[in-house]
């Protein structure tokens, strides 16, 4: 993405260390370094980080969890505007992003992108998400929002 797109900066969050390292390692063996920063931390930690916090414009997630983590861990990190693109698994989603509960994160579903064998959600941060969520490390996958 950072190839494809010469103007952006994009922000690589990874709970990881040994993963975190290695995309930092590649990002300056890519000539990228100046414009990918690399975090080694939880996003439940990372979205209450001012460093983190409401900064993105585009916060994208595959594989990252179920519906509910994923939205409580992303809309932190969203600037009021920014999108969340997640990918999703084959099938049909539409149960999947409930208006009324994402709503509570200030998020908002705007549209369903495919294309062949890929299919992703994408929702708007509508207003910043409130200083209660992230909840803490653990809590959105063991009592998730929806």
């Amino acid at each position: 993405m950072a190839a494809a797109w010469p103007d952006a900066v994009l922000y690589l969050l990874e709970s990881n260390e040994r993963r975190a390292f290695f995309l930092a390692e590649a990002a300056d063996e890519l000539g990228l370094a100046d414009r990918v920063v690399v975090g080694h931390a939880r996003a439940e930690e990372a979205g209450h980080d001012p460093e983190w916090r409401g900064r993105a414009d585009v916060v994208l997630a595959r594989s990252f969890g179920p519906p509910p983590v994923t939205a409580e861990c992303a809309a932190p990190l969203l600037a009021v505007g920014g999108r969340l693109v997640v990918s999703e698994p084959p099938g049909d989603p539409t149960d999947r992003w409930p208006e009324g509960p994402l709503a509570q994160l200030g998020l908002r579903p705007v549209s369903r992108f495919e294309q062949a064998f890929s299919r992703f959600q994408i929702l708007r941060q509508e207003e910043a998400c409130p200083p209660t969520y992230p909840r803490r490390v653990g809590v959105p996958a063991k009592r998730p929002l929806f």
